[in-house]
């Protein structure tokens, strides 16, 4: 065949126009004809009856498929379905409180648009559980179980919903480089990259850059983009490469401001999953009630103390490991009944150069975390406007300030107060969702061990 009989044939799969999703079709819909297109979920075959559960996005619908209402030509093929092959159908709709949907499509028309290949790499419909290498091996294929799909319809209501927020509350929407000179919080925990003669490295976060935002006039920013982070964990908790919703605000008078948008912002995404995602979170079983605001407030000294009244003890200026925020996330249930609580007044020593200290114990920062079921989902804070404090805790980090100058210069011009935060999105999906793994709710994950698919 050459190439342009190919192509016809190729492009003559596409016959009719879709009308409907599988997950639109209701009983009230009954007696309408409707043009489906989906994936073979299952099939069955009974004779001359044959029975074929056809999925997408939106959900699984069960067609039905009789010999004499197709044409001949039409029902033979059938035969040669396998599961996951791609199908485009044309029947009408038939109310059966006999089936599980109370509803069926009884077949007029169908066309194989793409023949899958067998044996498919995993089993979609979850019969025979597949080990995790091979899963993610596979992630395209992974990724059509309506449960994994389930999971990023809810992740993408959240950030939709955490951008109306902002956008609704006179946040303009940025992006900034994500190749950059020098480590946004110094350190050794960055992606070294060549770029041309340079050596320079991929962004740990949008910090530097939101604030010269600020400086610019902005007042009020946000942006939701991938950030980089070259930790050696490989845990059910971390990721390499992640998408963080950043928000930076100015005029604040504290820490406290930052805090209050944060909070909002969060019961409003739940509030959003709770409306429009009823039908994911009930094929996950996960029940989501909207937070109590605001949010419990405990500072790190505090938290150091209730971890200690349980055992656990971390020396004070150390941060919080693992076990230490699983433990006081139970605590908070226990304690307080609240799963979302700020942890705040870190002290400087382990806050990047740029956290505001506080002003009655300079030991400590105007800084917090947003824990969630004992995980941090987001680190924020105020932040230093003056441009002489901010060189001094340069130096004082023992970082070199020329590296700095393409940000610190700026702050001699007249910077208001302010502060902000980043949300790791993953986290906030994977904690909501009671997943067991931060890789669950990323499509493509990338960490210590993987880059491929």
């Amino acid at each position: 065949m050459d190439i342009t009989e190919k192509l016809k044939e190729i492009n003559s799969k596409l016959l009719w126009q879709r009308t409907h999703y599988c997950g639109d079709i209701t009983p009230e819909l009954d007696e309408n004809e409707v043009v489906l297109y989906g994936w073979v979920h299952r099939i069955r075959d009974v004779g001359k009856l044959k029975f074929i559960l056809l999925r997408d996005r939106s959900g699984i619908i069960q067609l039905v498929v009789k010999k004499g209402e197709i044409s001949d030509s039409e029902f033979s093929q059938i035969k040669k379905l396998t599961p996951e092959s791609a199908i485009i159908v044309k029947g009408h709709v038939k109310a059966n409180p006999n089936v599980k949907k109370g509803v069926e499509v009884l077949v007029n028309d169908l066309n194989i648009v793409s023949l899958s290949a067998t044996p498919l790499p995993l089993d979609v419909t979850e019969t025979v559980p597949a080990l995790f290498d091979t899963r993610y091996d596979n992630r395209p294929i992974d990724l059509r179980k309506p449960r994994n799909q389930a999971i990023f319809m809810v992740r993408s209501i959240l950030v939709n919903a955490l951008r109306e927020f902002f956008i609704k509350n006179g946040f303009i929407e940025i992006h900034t480089p994500k190749i950059v000179a020098e480590a946004t919080e110094g350190g050794a925990n960055v992606f070294r990259v060549k770029y041309f003669e340079y050596d320079v490295y991929l962004a740990q976060s949008p910090q530097l850059y939101k604030q010269l935002m600020l400086v610019a006039g902005f007042d009020k920013v946000f942006e939701v983009a991938p950030a980089y982070r070259a930790e050696e964990h490989n845990t059910p908790r971390h990721l390499n490469e992640y998408i963080s919703i950043d928000a930076e605000i100015a005029w604040i008078k504290s820490h406290e401001d930052v805090m209050q948008v944060l909070e909002n912002a969060v019961a409003f995404a739940i509030d959003e999953v709770i409306k429009h995602g009823k039908q994911y979170l009930e094929l996950l079983e996960v029940e989501v009630t909207r937070p109590s605001l605001p949010f419990k407030r405990v500072t790190y000294s505090e938290a150091l103390d209730l971890l200690s009244s349980e055992g656990k003890e971390i020396p004070f200026g150390e941060d919080i490991d693992t076990e230490g925020e699983r433990l006081l996330g139970k605590i908070m249930k226990e304690k307080y009944n609240v799963e979302f609580y700020f942890i705040t007044e870190y002290p400087e020593a382990i806050r990047p150069f740029y956290t505001m200290l506080k002003p009655e114990d300079p030991r400590l920062t105007r800084s917090f975390d947003l824990d969630y079921k004992g995980l941090e989902i987001t680190t924020g804070g105020q932040r230093i406007h003056d441009y002489d404090f901010l060189v001094q805790r340069i130096k004082e980090k023992n970082l070199n300030p020329d590296s700095f100058k393409f940000y610190t210069k700026f702050f001699k011009y007249g910077v208001p107060p302010h502060g902000g935060f980043g949300l790791g999105l993953e986290r906030f999906t994977m904690q909501l969702l009671n997943l067991s793994n931060i890789r669950e709710a990323t499509l493509f994950p990338r960490t210590r061990t993987r880059v491929t698919p």
